[in-house]
């Protein structure tokens, strides 16, 4: 519901409130006999002196002419007194022992699943009219999380009840705008679904610990619907021109988009509208064709290609589109893929282009002066062109060593940093990988470490795969040799801690040992490297995430020497000493 039609319906309720304020004061009912009838059927429900509208069919009732002796009787003779009962027996629970919170808990919990299953939205939207004004009863009730909750629950059963619409907007514009981020009812209000947006924005901003969980749930809100997509992406790509924060917010519109697509939401039409790409019409029809059916086609390909290599191409803005970036590097570095020999060479040039030409736009100027710079260009073409020859054909570990050095030399470009990731991924995870696998430390993995002491922004990507073979089931090898490969992969887990990828892979294993699910042996394996890599000073989130886990008896006890010379003792007393 947007601003209007809910301006359009505040004057809807305040002339009916005058209408019946006037008919109350002024008019008599046209049919006395038939508003009686109608009175007394409803003084005749359980309980009903306790309903918000009891004045005024009172008043309805005796304009009409009705019996006072009468009403009194039906009123009382069919007063049950439920909710008096109700806080009786929350009295003696009290004075049972019961705590008062638990039992407000119970009263509140059994309201709420009585309220979702006798719901009628055709009945609350007549709140309105009875009521004549925004009830206070329900202004009370948006100040508690319970019935918050409650109303976020109905609004998603219920989008169109005007009643459930009204109260979410009396909630965001109380400032709870920050709990109704997944709520649907949100996104047909502009006011309100721009004031969660901005309030999921800023947590994007100012919480780099959770920039995934921040940027998933901030996704989640703006895929809701199509609408709630252009008018976010519109609006972030504003932002994005922005000199200061503008890459962040390139970023968030860039991980929508790519959500949206994970969804099989086909947003390529906005994509391209936002990005530029009309007034390069034989770049966008081509891209245009990739994105929608998600494959790359030689033909389109060499359209990009075309464009690129000749004097004056398009933005390059256009082809750094992460979708595209994602197909061109599967293309490139999975092993197995076949590319038409005539066509690589762009294959390879384009990713080359977009990962290393830097095109900074002309400032009131024509375009056609803006300044290309593609220094490196040629450089990552070649590294991108050696490491795809040693990918693209399946080779052991012991074949690998001869092109450990070539790999070494190609991976500190960032573009061939990405694509070895992809690589390794693809053959690693092979469910035959590690059952022929006879190293301590598979070529593969090593190579991997190497990634991770040139490029910190891969961090989270190794960390990911890790945990990725961490959890798999090795069913097929012993578990003698099963926990020899965990314990490889916490090797390579402290080797990205080293590498400056700390709370992250900290937080990691604290949570495996937290659930439990996870051999101690190789959290105690785990946290003995930790602390012979380590040393002072210690940030306090990492004291707050490792400290538990060197306290624990279980894990640490049988490293703990007599006296303070063992490495948990001098942890321990290194951290007293620094905090203390």
């Amino acid at each position: 519901m947007n601003n209007m039609e809910i301006g359009e319906y505040d004057d809807g309720w305040q002339q009916n409130r005058t209408k019946q304020q006037g008919e109350d004061e002024e008019m008599p009912e046209d049919n006395p006999a038939e508003t009686i009838r109608e009175c007394l059927e409803k003084f005749l429900t359980p309980d009903y002196i306790m309903e918000p509208g009891i004045f005024t069919q009172l008043k309805r009732y005796f304009q009409s002419g009705g019996s006072p002796e009468e009403v009194i009787m039906m009123l009382s003779e069919n007063y049950k007194a439920v909710a008096q009962m109700a806080n009786l027996l929350a009295e003696w629970l009290i004075l049972a022992g019961v705590k008062v919170t638990d039992v407000q808990a119970m009263v509140e919990n059994h309201l709420k699943d009585m309220i979702l299953k006798t719901f009628d939205p055709k009945k609350a939207d007549t709140i309105f009219t009875e009521e004549g004004e925004t009830p206070d009863w329900l202004t009370e009730m948006i100040d508690h999380p319970t019935w918050r909750s409650l109303i976020y629950r109905l609004a998603e059963e219920y989008p169109d009840c005007l009643m459930l619409n009204f109260t979410i907007k009396l909630i965001s514009d109380a400032g709870f705008q920050s709990e109704i981020t997944s709520i649907s009812t949100a996104a047909q209000q502009i006011e309100v679904f721009s004031r969660v947006l901005k309030t999921s924005i800023a947590k994007f901003l100012s919480n780099p610990e959770d920039i995934q969980g921040a940027i998933q749930e901030c996704a989640r809100m703006v895929c809701h619907g199509q609408h709630t997509y252009v008018y976010s992406q519109v609006l972030i790509q504003v932002l994005s021109q922005e000199q200061k924060g503008g890459f962040n917010m390139k970023r968030l519109a860039q991980e929508i988009t790519k959500y949206a697509l994970q969804n099989n939401q086909n947003v390529t039409p906005i994509t391209m509208a936002l990005n530029g790409s009309a007034a390069y019409p034989q770049a966008c029809q081509a891209l245009s064709s990739m994105l929608s059916r998600n494959t790359l086609n030689p033909a389109d390909i060499t359209v990009l290609y075309r464009n690129y290599s000749g004097p004056d191409p398009p933005p390059i803005d256009l082809i750094r589109n992460p979708q595209l970036l994602e197909l061109l590097v599967d293309s490139l570095f999975k092993a197995g893929v076949k590319i038409n020999p005539e066509h690589k060479p762009k294959y390879i040039y384009l990713l080359a282009y977009a990962a290393s030409v830097v095109d900074t736009p002309a400032k009131k100027r024509p375009l056609a002066e803006r300044v290309l710079n593609k220094d490196e260009l040629k450089n990552t073409t070649q590294a991108v062109e050696k490491v795809h020859a040693i990918c693209n054909v399946n080779k052991g570990s012991t074949e690998l060593i001869a092109e450990l050095q070539t790999l070494y030399n190609c991976i500190k470009y960032p573009v061939v940093g990405v694509g070895v990731i992809r690589w390794i991924e693809n053959t690693v995870t092979e469910p035959s990988y590690f059952k022929l696998s006879t190293d301590s430390c598979p070529t593969h993995l090593a190579i991997l470490d190497e990634v991770a002491a040139v490029h910190p922004t891969l961090h989270q990507q190794i960390l990911s795969l890790l945990i990725r073979l961490f959890e798999s089931k090795q069913d097929e090898l012993e578990i003698l040799v099963q926990l020899e490969m965990k314990k490889m992969l916490l090797d390579r887990m402290v080797n990205l801690l080293t590498r400056g990828c700390v709370v992250p892979v900290v937080k990691y294993i604290k949570q495996c040992w937290g659930k439990g699910d996870t051999d101690v042996s190789l959290i105690r394996y785990f946290v003995t490297e930790v602390l012979e890599t380590i040393t002072h000073p210690y940030s306090p989130e990492f004291v707050l995430l490792f400290l538990p886990m060197v306290e624990n008896e279980e894990i640490t006890g049988t490293m703990r020497g007599e006296g303070d010379n063992d490495p948990v003792s001098e942890f321990i007393g290194s951290f007293l000493f620094f905090f203390h």
